[in-house]
């Protein structure tokens, strides 16, 4: 840790911070960490993403991909990537996270999101998902629902998931995942939640809806980022702002069929709750982050609120036969013994 603190110290010295103070900002689910900057007047956010476990080069590149597109991604003002270290412009401390908490209007709030994905959809796709962007394809959703087989599933049950048990699993999803493709593709921030999300002073419309955590964008479908919103892992969202959400969503897009959305937003709503449990299954029982599972019981309603689409009715029964109503609880991740 001290030669990390001196290789900071460097860093912001060659970026002109030399002086500068420093206090922790925050941390996240991943080796990242984010220290608040100051100078006199001059505020800055320190990105310590210690290689090898973590690479800025993403972040580097969709921080500027949405700011060359006029959205308010923080702008990168000094940068080692060899180092791991981002001296990006400081938004503020109004995350839409804090503002709830504080009661500011909810249906506001999540208004400005959904204003910023209909903007950015709105994009002809090749303009909306920068050059050498992943694409979102089904083996990678695929990988990502198994993390409820393969994480939750034996904290759970205490053993492990048959191979003919989980195969069927993935198949079941394979007949899913046609149904979440009948909607345009554009590019998917991946994680856009209250969480990630800010109100920046002194900006007007979109301009003032601040961007988080996005350096894992993907090309995929304008569903993802959407349940992402309004079926939030960490929060409960009032059933009148996830309608009001969708239909101002629909509303910008008449030509899209609301069958095909709808099917489509509870095919990822569904893939994206049973990641989600077994990511924060994985927290506790390899990283030892334990509070994530409080979520647990929330994605659980979550995940069997988009089950009851009939598109999902297979996999419904699957989780049925494998995971009762009554084991789907939140895991035990220490000693059993």
């Amino acid at each position: 840790m001290a030669d990390r603190t001196d290789q900071i110290a460097d860093f912001l010295t060659v970026a002109g911070w030399g002086g500068a103070t420093r206090v922790i900002l925050a941390a996240d689910a991943s080796f990242r960490r984010y220290d608040r900057i100051s100078d006199g007047d001059r505020r800055a956010v320190l990105m310590d993403a210690p290689p090898p476990k973590e690479d800025v080069g993403p972040f580097l590149r969709l921080a500027r991909h949405l700011v060359g597109l006029g959205y308010s991604a923080p702008r990168i003002l000094a940068e080692d990537s060899l180092a791991g270290f981002l001296l990006l412009e400081d938004l503020g401390d109004a995350t839409f996270t804090r503002l709830l908490a504080g009661g500011a209007d909810e249906m506001s709030l999540y208004h400005l999101a959904t204003d910023l994905l209909i903007d950015l959809h709105r994009r002809p796709v090749d303009r909306a998902v920068p050059p050498g962007c992943p694409d979102y394809d089904d083996a990678r959703l695929l990988d990502e629902a198994a993390l409820l087989t393969d994480w939750y599933m034996p904290q759970i049950l205490d053993a492990p998931v048959s191979a003919a048990a989980s195969a069927a699993y993935r198949d079941l999803w394979k007949t899913a995942l046609v149904g979440a493709r009948s909607v345009p593709d554009t590019l998917v921030l991946r994680d856009y939640h209250v969480d990630n999300l800010m109100r920046v002073a002194g900006r007007q419309g979109i301009a003032a809806c601040g961007l988080l955590d996005f350096q894992d964008a993907v090309r995929g479908p304008v569903t993802y980022d959407l349940v992402s919103l309004i079926e939030d892992a960490r929060r409960d969202v009032s059933p009148a702002v996830a309608r009001s959400v969708v239909a101002r969503y629909v509303a910008a897009f008449p030509a899209l069929d609301r069958e095909d959305f709808d099917r489509s937003l509870a095919v990822l709503g569904a893939q994206r709750h049973a990641k989600v449990i077994g990511i924060f299954t994985r927290l506790c029982v390899r990283d030892g982050k334990a509070d994530y599972l409080r979520h647990v019981p929330r994605l659980w309603r979550l995940l069997e609120a988009a089950c009851s689409h009939p598109t999902m009715a297979p996999l419904r029964g699957w989780l049925d036969s494998h995971i009762p109503a009554d084991r789907r609880g939140i895991p035990v991740c220490g000693d059993r013994t």
